[in-house]
């Protein structure tokens, strides 16, 4: 027959509630949870495409004429 201790461990290990109402463990979770949603946005953040703020603003930086190879019908 097995003893009580064999029997929480197939369940799957409890704490008790002290523990899980105690300030430090708290911490512990809001730390987990911040970490969490971090890794999440970085996950997201690796899946769009990259913005480029350049492209939204017409810079000082620009060529008056195209230098490309193939050239641009003239208006």
């Amino acid at each position: 027959m097995p003893t009580s201790a064999e029997l929480h461990l197939a369940d799957g290990l409890l704490l008790p509630e002290a523990i899980l109402h105690a300030g430090w463990f708290g911490v512990l979770a809001a730390f987990v949870a911040i970490n969490t949603v971090m890794y999440g946005a970085l996950a997201l953040a690796k899946i769009l495409p990259k913005i480029y703020p350049s492209d939204w603003t017409r810079g000082r930086n620009r060529r008056a004429r195209s230098r490309s190879i193939y050239t641009e019908p003239p208006d």
